[in-house]
């Protein structure tokens, strides 16, 4: 993460102790952030039964977010440059609140959406600042840690929130209040918080120009993200449906089952992404990328096979592999995309990268919520793991001919600066550098 921001910001670095606090701080807002996006999944089929939605209805309140998320990455991902991390925080925690408030207070499905859309806005702003923030306060006897809780905090999040709304689902009183009323009260407290730290950043004007839209693709990147892109999209792909549609499929399966099932599914699949991310930080990327890619063609496999043997076991035993899947091939992928390109590059890299990925996580999560309400979920299901494999097989091919080619030339030297940074969550660098390029240019 060092070379991206060599040139393009000041950061503040600390050699004592004076920065932890601090650096866990924003790091546990990171983790609060994408617990609460996920913390809808597991109340999905309360919603569901309570107001009549279809699977389509569902899908659409999870795109949302994800179409929310992306325009807020690409237009606000600098702003915490210009006017500081502690503002652009404190006023995306406020927004987090209200749509808390709101998800509390839902009455029907257009209220979803819109505390969708809020938290999609208010989380890709947040993410943006305090990755950031976590830049700043690199320590340099600790190279490496920032760029770590860039990759583990999400995706420790989502699962963190998933299991807790589960928890809370299946003990406390009216979950669908209580769930969103905890974390109002975390938000609260970080906010309190955030106001007892200093400045990371000296702000600087220019702010209102920096949050125009920007791409960049070098050819070399471009390049990269064809030979990885179907993996990519593969795994966005799964993790959209296991995150919209996983508690219906759960239910489909074993429709005796405990209610929990449905969340702790996509529970699961994102601690297992976790952990993979950590366990392959230091593999070779395009190796990390290629196993991902093959895990998921058994995983799409061992979902199909739930569905018609009636097995939670094997669906479970599915999402698992997915999971390893998601780590290895978002973290490999993005270390090859990004490591084709120089220092000045690298963010507007990072920003088409996560154009692409959250469009994977969000439009086919829409189209298997057309399909069920056209031709019910198991055909929608069969469809959308069809699909996915057939990608993940594309990407095996490629990643197989690359390697045989790599073998018969002399290996070149590649950056891996960002080893082991994982989706969901470097979204916050992926905006934050790409706005950076573009402000830099600007001047």
């Amino acid at each position: 993460m060092q070379s991206i921001s060599a040139g393009l910001a000041s950061p503040r670095t600390s050699t004592s102790g004076s920065a932890r606090l601090p650096f866990v701080l924003h790091a546990s807002i990171l983790i609060a952030l994408l617990a609460a996006s996920s913390a809808p999944t597991p109340l999905y089929s309360r919603y569901q039964a309570q107001w009549h939605l279809s699977a389509l209805d569902i899908t659409v309140v999870f795109s949302a977010y994800a179409l929310a998320l992306l325009i807020a990455l690409l237009t606000t991902g600098t702003l915490s440059d210009h006017v500081g991390r502690r503002p652009v925080l404190m006023g995306a925690l406020a927004v987090q609140v209200a749509s808390m408030a709101l998800f509390a207070t839902a009455g029907g499905l257009a209220t979803l959406i819109g505390a969708r859309v809020l938290q999609g806005l208010a989380t890709g702003a947040a993410t943006s600042a305090a990755g950031a923030a976590l830049l700043d306060l690199e320590s340099p006897t600790r190279p490496g840690r920032s760029a770590l809780a860039n990759s583990i905090a999400p995706v420790t999040g989502m699962a963190v929130g998933v299991m807790g709304a589960t928890v809370l689902v299946r003990f406390a009183p009216a979950p669908t209040i209580t769930v969103y009323m905890v974390l109002v009260a975390l938000f609260a407290a970080q906010t309190a918080a955030l106001a007892w730290t200093s400045e990371t950043v000296r702000p600087r004007p220019g702010g209102l120009r920096s949050m125009r839209p920007h791409l960049a693709l070098p050819p070399a990147a471009a390049h990269a993200l064809l030979l990885n892109g179907a993996g990519v999209v593969a795994i966005w792909a799964l993790g959209g449906f296991y995150s919209s549609l996983g508690p219906a499929f759960a239910r489909l399966i074993s429709p005796e089952g405990p209610e929990s099932a449905g969340g702790m599914v996509f529970f699961t699949l994102t601690a297992v992404a976790a952990l993979t991310v950590y366990l392959t930080r230091k593999v070779r990327a395009d190796v990390s990328a290629l196993l991902g890619s093959c895990a998921v063609i058994p995983a799409a496999g061992l979902s199909l096979g739930a569905l018609f043997l009636g097995s939670l076991f094997l669906l479970f035993a599915g999402a698992a592999l997915a999971g390893f899947g998601f780590g290895a091939v978002s973290q490999g992928a993005l270390r090859t995309v990004v490591g084709s390109v120089p220092a000045g590059e690298k963010g507007g890299t990072l920003a088409s990268y996560y154009v692409l990925s959250y469009l994977a996580m969000s439009l086919p999560a829409i189209g298997a919520g057309a399909l069920t309400a056209e031709f019910g979920l198991r055909t929608a299901a069969l469809a959308y793991a069809g699909c996915v494999a057939v990608l993940a097989g594309i990407a095996v091919v490629a990643l197989s001919a690359s390697l045989r080619g790599r073998r018969r030339t002399p290996p070149h030297p590649t950056h891996l600066g960002l080893a082991a940074m994982d989706t969901a969550s470097i979204a916050a660098g992926a905006a934050t550098h790409a706005s950076r390029v573009q402000t830099t240019h600007n001047r």
